[in-house]
């Protein structure tokens, strides 16, 4: 499976950047849930999680990953 660089843009996660998989077409996924971009791991029980949306390329070849909505007690509660 090949990776592909996203920038997540607004959010908890603002500015972070990391590889994700990538569709057949070398594009991320269409929405990405991240847990806890302060490093506090998946095991945390309440923690947040933030959902993020593929929105585009930025010329450089690293995609853009849009802040859509955090959820506060993490999306498996």
């Amino acid at each position: 499976m090949s990776e592909v660089t996203v920038r997540f843009v607004g959010g908890p996660a603002h500015d972070l950047v990391r590889a994700l998989p990538a569709d057949p077409d070398g594009a991320p996924p269409a929405r990405w849930v991240l847990r806890h971009p302060d490093g506090g791991g998946p095991t945390v029980t309440g923690a947040p999680d933030h959902l993020y949306e593929r929105d585009r390329p930025d010329g450089s070849g690293t995609w853009e990953m849009r802040f859509v909505h955090t959820y506060p007690v993490g999306m498996s509660e």
